[in-house]
């Protein structure tokens, strides 16, 4: 990770770490950079950058900063208001684009915010450009400076929604049985999917109950969403309904919601669909990709199944690095980034849920039949908030405490502690056989961060 960007973009509190000035100069450098780029290859027209954002308030100045920047620069910037961040990865690679930016912290509060970068094919873009824009951003890359446009040469601004309703075109093609009949509940955290979701399930035929989709600005993943699950599961159980799906800020995220009101995570949901996808012999090899926070049950039941798995580090990005080099299909997060590579380059919520409705009417089962088989491992994650996560994970009490603890725990479980990408959080995480030896390692290694006097921001 470099000194800005994470594994999930530039994020931070609007206008505390994350400044309008920032985006400013974000956008001067990708509009100077990809314009440069074109014209190294003979091409004098303007670079082409696409914008989406989701519903912070913030959200607004960000924009605003990143087209003055860009337009500055020379590069044309398009709007596509407010989407997901797989639109605009979708749209940035069908309409060739040269570049794709979505402005959002994904699950985080209102008051945070960050800016995605995605290059041509959709993909987050190379920490090679990213690691340029550090250096501008620091004042240490070799043109300091970037020149301005002149004249003609100025940058435009374009009204892009199209490409918003084109990528909901593309969710609609990608259902392949009518969802008439089916209850559905939605959940849009007040976020990117309020006004998306809804319109995808109702071209399909659902009867759609819809929640937290009224976004004000301030109340994005406010007790809603896939971090806040309760509400779509008292929504699911009151109204009787088939099934329910819960997106995070920009909808790159979806959790489940069956029948019973029993929540499926990210790792039911790659059990649910490799198991669909063993079944239908539709494995080009049969990998599914995962990453070590995935539970010891999923690895369990995929070995019974016979599909080999593959771990790789926490990050959407690092799961589609792998799948991308090794022909995979399918893999995702526990948290509920998916990807399924055939449909797109990134976790896509909307589309994740498409696919369980998929393989629920294709199996003509209720959703919590879809699990059975899978048997997961008591495990317990919480995320301690420091002021500063490399001491605290450098520190021999706390490695002496965390060795304690997988002492503890054996070849039954796992301990596993790291730092977040995107927010100033240790994560600790124990699998054992016992909840109550779940508890006692996670809690034994608080202890010692507290005992030792770390500043801990609640």
């Amino acid at each position: 990770m470099g000194k800005y960007f994470g594994t999930d973009g530039f994020r931070g509190e609007a206008n505390v770490n994350l400044t309008a000035d920032h985006a400013y100069k974000i956008g001067r450098f990708l509009g100077w950079y990809y314009c440069r780029e074109k014209a190294n290859t003979g091409n004098d027209s303007p670079a082409r950058v696409i914008i989406g954002k989701d519903t912070r308030r913030s959200s607004y100045m960000f924009e605003y900063a990143l087209v003055g920047g860009l337009v500055a620069s020379g590069a044309d910037a398009y709007l596509l208001h407010v989407t997901t961040t797989p639109c605009v990865s979708y749209i940035t690679k069908v309409d060739a684009f040269d570049c794709g930016i979505m402005i959002s912290a994904s699950h985080n509060p209102y008051c945070d915010n960050g800016i995605k970068l995605i290059n041509s094919k959709g993909e987050k873009t190379d920490e090679s450009v990213t690691d340029i824009i550090e250096q501008y951003l620091d004042g240490e890359f070799e043109i300091s400076a970037l020149p301005y446009a002149l004249k003609d040469k100025i940058g435009r601004t374009v009204d892009y929604v199209a490409g918003r309703n084109r990528y909901i075109g593309y969710l609609i093609s990608l259902g392949l049985y009518s969802f008439k009949g089916i209850k559905v509940g939605l959940d849009c955290a007040n976020g990117s999917s309020w006004n998306i979701a809804k319109a995808v399930f109702d071209a399909l035929g659902a009867t759609t109950y819809v929640i937290n989709a009224e976004p004000d600005g301030t109340n994005i993943n406010r007790n809603a969403g896939s971090t806040h699950i309760d509400g779509l599961r008292k929504l699911v159980k009151d109204n009787k309904l088939d099934v329910g799906f819960a997106f995070d800020g920009d909808a790159d995220r979806c959790l489940c919601v069956d029948e019973k009101g029993e929540v499926v995570d990210g790792d039911g949901i790659l059990y649910i669909f490799g198991k669909y996808m063993k079944d239908k012999g539709l494995f080009a090899n049969s990998t599914v990709v995962t990453t070590v926070m995935s539970n010891f049950g999923l690895y369990k039941a995929f070995e019974r199944l016979g599909i080999d798995y593959a771990k790789t580090d926490v990050g959407d990005r690092f799961v589609y690095e792998y799948m991308s080099k090794n022909g995979c299909k399918l893999g995702g997060e526990q948290s509920g980034h998916i990807i399924f590579s055939k449909y797109a380059t990134t976790g896509d919520g909307i589309l994740t849920s498409l696919k369980m409705m998929e393989v629920m009417l294709s199996e003509k089962k209720k959703f919590s039949e879809l699990s059975e088989g899978f048997v997961r491992y008591p495990q317990l994650l919480l995320n301690v908030r420091v002021a500063d996560k490399k001491a605290v994970r450098d520190d021999k009490d706390v490695i002496n405490a965390i060795k304690k603890a997988e002492k503890a725990v054996g070849s039954e479980g796992r301990i596993l502690v790291r730092e977040s990408g995107t927010e100033p959080v240790i994560r600790i995480m124990a699998e054992a056989k016992s909840k109550a030896l779940c508890d006692e390692c996670v809690y034994s290694i608080i202890n010692v961060i507290k005992n030792k006097g770390y500043e801990i921001k609640v």
